[in-house]
């Protein structure tokens, strides 16, 4: 972590708690206000960078992630890719973004696992001409979002990449869409603090708003991040990863690759993530557990993800029973704990 960047944002206002900013002192409100008409900045250091050098990194990461990584091209401009690592047992350890620059590849993952992550991918790389590093000091990530990011992006640094997922260099460093409303900056940092300056002082400017705030996004839009509480928990289908494109049927073999694809083919899957809400003061946990009268004392689901609703309580993904989804019959934490109310997710599922 870039302490220049950090500086700077301490002295804008940022507090910082377990390397996540919590807040700039606006008011929550203000913060997801600017979701619906304007735009919004998210420093993104709870998120680690790793880089994968060398003439043979495409080939080691197709051969151990369950996307297909030869897809992504090279040279610095192309596709990004949801992708994940699975354990021998087709669960996911990991789950990440992945796109090709110009020293090789890029692995956007959390950052309390990366260390974790790249000193077991480093166990595989044997001979093959590969070099893992940690890019986290070198490159500062911060997140612009809501309806007015791609104008506010484009006016400030003069283009960005017109179709979802992929990635774009520009003289500030790179622009990464993943979706119409959502984009990710890569920059050095003197670059990184004066272009979200500009971005904060333009008019109208973005607001400065907490991780929190990130993470909802990414709860809206049905994706999840694996944290250390849910390594090895779900095969990628439980939750939904094939659906937004972080799964190949088509690529050779990985680990867990058997299941996966027995997973997919057999139609044996019984649980499914779901975008969820509960009504509590305080937050529930990732690794917690839902529970559901038709399954007794036995716990009916996980949860996956978490982060404050503009509209009061938390929305959550959860990865949960498929018939205590159907009749929306989950509880927190106990049979009698807190209602679980599943809202529809931005993608469909398919039939049970």
């Amino acid at each position: 972590m870039s302490e220049r960047w950090i500086s700077e944002l301490t002295r804008q206002g940022a507090q910082f708690s377990d390397g996540r900013i919590t807040t700039f002192g606006v008011n929550p409100r203000v913060e997801y206000a600017a979701l619906q008409d304007g735009a919004v900045l998210c420093d993104l250091s709870h998120f680690g960078l790793m880089l994968a050098a060398g003439d043979e990194a495409a080939a080691f990461l197709h051969g151990q992630f369950c996307n297909d990584v030869l897809a992504l091209g090279a040279n610095g401009t192309g596709t990004v890719q949801w992708n994940g690592w699975c354990s021998p047992k087709g669960r996911l350890l990991v789950t990440l973004l992945a796109w090709p620059g110009r020293q090789g590849l890029y692995l956007f993952l959390p950052r309390s696992l990366q260390p974790a992550i790249q000193k077991r991918l480093q166990m595989f790389v044997l001979r093959a001409k590969v070099k893992l590093s940690d890019e986290c000091d070198s490159w500062v990530r911060f997140g612009v979002a809501g309806p007015g990011a791609e104008a506010l992006l484009g006016n400030t640094v003069g283009t960005v990449p017109v179709d979802a997922m992929s990635t774009l260099h520009v003289d500030a460093g790179r622009i990464i869409k993943l979706s119409a409303a959502r984009y990710i900056v890569i920059a050095s940092p003197d670059k990184a603090i004066e272009l979200w300056n500009q971005l904060a002082a333009a008019q109208p400017g973005a607001v400065k708003a907490g991780a929190a705030l990130w993470d909802w996004l990414s709860i809206q839009q049905g994706i999840i991040t694996v944290l250390p509480e849910t390594q090895d928990a779900f095969v990628p289908q439980m939750a939904n990863f094939e659906l937004v494109g972080g799964v190949s049927f088509k690529k050779g073999c990985y680990p867990g690759q058997e299941i996966v694809a027995r997973t997919q083919y057999r139609g044996i899957l019984k649980r499914r993530m779901v975008l969820a809400h509960v009504a509590m003061p305080s937050a529930p946990k990732p690794g917690e557990k839902l529970f559901s009268s038709e399954f007794g004392d036995q716990a009916a689901g996980e949860i996956a993800n978490v982060a404050p609703s503009p509209e009061g309580g938390f929305d959550m993904l959860v990865v949960a029973q498929i018939a205590a989804v159907s009749s929306n019959d989950l509880a927190y934490a106990v049979l009698d704990g807190p209602h679980v109310t599943i809202n529809p997710l931005p993608y469909q599922l398919p039939p049970a």
